[in-house]
């Protein structure tokens, strides 16, 4: 039976390279006659622009892709087996985005350190990202549910503060989204001739930690027991890991998936020992993404160049995240601070308008406040051009708000919100698809569009959360999968070089330039029938957690109450991701701060969530006006500045209140 499954790998990394290798063969072949193969990669005519384009193009990019992919796989492989967690991987923990804005940081405001590698800016950038992700999931034993939540807020607020570096400085790095996004042109034989050294010593390092990292297999006290130095081999094997994603990143930007794909599926299909794992991780890894970037350059044609393969990674790689989620052993517990009980308030209602009062201050304080060339200034001048910027934010803030409470208590999930389970994505994709498909796109079809999206986004997370193996962690794994994927999808639309896609950039940062008054009226509508929709929907939410017999047995009907909360939420997604973009934490945050001031019966806590998301929003879009003036910050990215170290605080704390 052993030996039976230990072949399971190598049929995997066998199928795929004869898939790679026939799609790798046909490709070539439309470039170039067969008779000519040997002389363009040996001996190229230099008068021949297709052999000098297969010597420096074509046959560099195979290589590569192949470089990259084995040291992904690697690199995931021993984060998996160092963190004894199988959803580790160089994405989930943060390390690649991490090191995507060291780099960022460093052609910004340091480029003399360029001169020594941008291979160590990244590596120092992902060591840090790593870093915090482990302190903040210390306290709970490493535990992989809340070591991937900790990965997924350090990775969005690095893509955040990346996001806000590109529209600041866009003519510095205009090319750093798609670069960013994982993009395997090559002009030449320079960055394969660099990583393959890196990877051989790579390979060296980690054949050495072979002993080490299967005692590691055991708990700590038996490692320890045996003589084996648990911190220090754990911190070899993440130091190795970050090398080699540094290298990666450093040369070709941020690959999604492969470091998460490869050592999953290896373990999936037999492999048990730790050198086995490793060998064929790295393999693995090695195929899938000569693989995927053979398919890139077939199915895009001449598009393939500029098309970043980093990105299709995630397309392929998130529905092979949720096939593997049901056959991976997994210790889940939600995480700390988010799911225990929490004494109620005595009195909510003045607790509610204390909140309310506080919300119209910081209204009017936003519409009359502000900076100007001549400093600050107290003006009602210029109201006409804030309130509906004002109001488009607090109604957004509402909106998400009120949705994200209703998803928690749908799910039975304390992390359940329209941003982490990649409603807002969804919205996102709709509205996306529709710009790029449709000749003329106006407000109703923008709308409809990003319904339908989130609801399809919905209805495919609760689908899976229907299996038996369903609990409400792996559901929320589910959809920080399929986010990942709409991510996915959205930036290759953007990469294809179409113009719209600065206008897209910019609305996906939460900009709130574009909203006039018809769009600040209808918002404030939208958002003013949320709240008058509450009390008809509290009942409701006060049964649904209790479980589908229970609430047949009080008489409520679970299929019909859940599709109606569905669209419920997909809607106020929508209007909200149309009005500030997909990039919140509002959904997810604003639940959380209403319970922790003791608002729990569903009609205080939503009340008391949507006020909270609106003092939110409207202080994202106030900050982001005033702080770097004349700059502006988009509500949404200020808000998410705002959202990620709030969720950090709450994955840290050790207890709950």
């Amino acid at each position: 039976m052993g030996e039976r499954q230990r072949l399971g790998p190598a049929a995997i990394v066998a199928l795929l390279a004869l898939a790679a290798a026939a799609i790798t063969l046909s490709t070539l072949a439309l470039r170039l006659p067969v008779t000519l193969w040997p002389d363009a990669l040996f001996a190229p005519d230099s008068g021949d622009v297709r052999q000098m384009l297969v010597r420096y193009s074509f046959a560099p990019r195979l290589a590569t892709s192949l470089l990259c992919g084995a040291a992904l796989g690697l690199a995931g492989a021993l984060l998996q087996l160092a963190l004894r967690n199988p959803l580790a991987s160089p994405t989930t923990l943060g390390i690649s985005a991490g090191a995507n804005l060291a780099l960022a940081l460093a052609m910004l405001w340091a480029p003399g350190l360029l001169e020594f590698g941008r291979e160590w800016i990244a590596m120092a950038g992902g060591l840090v990202t790593v870093l915090i992700v482990l302190a903040l999931s210390w306290h709970k034993r490493l535990s992989p549910l809340t070591v991937v939540l900790a990965g997924m807020v350090v990775s969005l607020y690095c893509g955040a503060l990346a996001a806000l570096l590109v529209l600041f400085n866009t003519h510095y790095l205009a090319g750093l989204f798609i670069w960013g996004g994982g993009s395997l042109s090559q002009q030449d034989w320079t960055i394969a001739a660099f990583l393959w050294p890196r990877l051989a010593l790579a390979l060296g390092a980690a054949a050495l930690l072979v002993r080490p990292l299967t005692l590691l297999t055991l708990d700590d006290d038996h490692a320890r027991s045996l003589g084996l130095r648990v911190p220090l081999v754990r911190l070899a094997a993440l130091a190795l890991a970050v090398a080699l994603t540094g290298a990666v990143v450093g040369t070709v930007g941020v690959i999604g998936f492969i470091g998460l794909a490869a050592p999953a599926l290896v373990t999936v299909a037999g492999a048990r020992r730790v050198a086995p794992r490793l060998i064929w991780s790295a393999l693995l890894g090695a195929v899938l993404l000569w693989f995927t970037d053979q398919c890139v350059q077939r199915l895009a044609g001449d598009a393939g160049e500029m098309l970043p393969t980093g990105a299709i990674t995630a397309v392929f790689g998130s529905p092979l995240l949720l096939w593997l989620l049901p056959r991976l052993r997994l210790s889940l517990h939600l995480p700390s601070g988010l799911g225990g009980s929490i004494s109620r308030a005595n009195r909510p209602l003045l607790l509610i308008v204390g909140l309310g009062l506080g919300l119209v201050v910081l209204l009017t304080l936003s519409v009359s406040v502000g900076r100007g060339l001549e400093g600050w200034s107290l003006s009602a001048d210029l109201l006409e051009w804030r309130w509906p910027r004002a109001l488009a934010a607090l109604s957004a803030g509402i909106m998400l708000a009120c949705a994200g409470g209703v998803l928690q208590r749908l799910t039975g999930n304390p992390m359940a919100s329209p941003e982490v389970l990649g409603v807002s994505a969804g919205a996102a994709f709709g509205l996306i698809v529709a710009m790029f498909t449709l000749a003329e796109v106006g407000r109703g079809a923008q709308f409809g569009a990003a319904t339908l999206g989130a609801f399809l986004a919905l209805l495919a997370i609760l689908a899976f959360g229907r299996g038996g193996a369903a609990t409400p962690e792996r559901v929320l794994l589910a959809g920080v999968a399929l986010g990942a994927m709409f991510d996915a999808l959205v930036t290759a639309l953007m990469a294809g070089g179409d113009p719209r896609a600065a206008q897209l950039l910019n609305w996906m940062t939460g900009s709130t330039y574009a909203v006039d008054a018809t769009d600040a009226r209808v918002a404030t509508a939208a958002a003013a029938l949320a709240l008058g929709s509450l009390p008809l929907l509290a009942r409701w939410l006060d049964i649904v957690p209790l479980g589908a017999l229970t609430s047949s047995a009080i008489g409520l009907h679970p299929r019909r109450s859940h599709g109606l909360l569905l669209l419920v939420t997909a809607a106020l997604t929508a209007v909200s991701t149309l009005l500030i973009g997909p990039l919140t934490f509002v959904g997810l945050m604003a639940p959380h701060l209403a319970r922790f001031l003791g608002l729990q019966r569903a009609l205080p806590q939503l009340v008391g969530a949507a006020l909270i998301g609106g003092v939110i929003m409207v202080a994202a879009d106030w900050l982001g006006r005033i702080v770097a003036f004349p700059w502006q910050i988009p509500a949404g990215l200020a808000a998410t500045f705002i959202g990620c170290p709030a969720l950090m605080w709450l994955l840290a704390r050790r207890h709950s209140v």
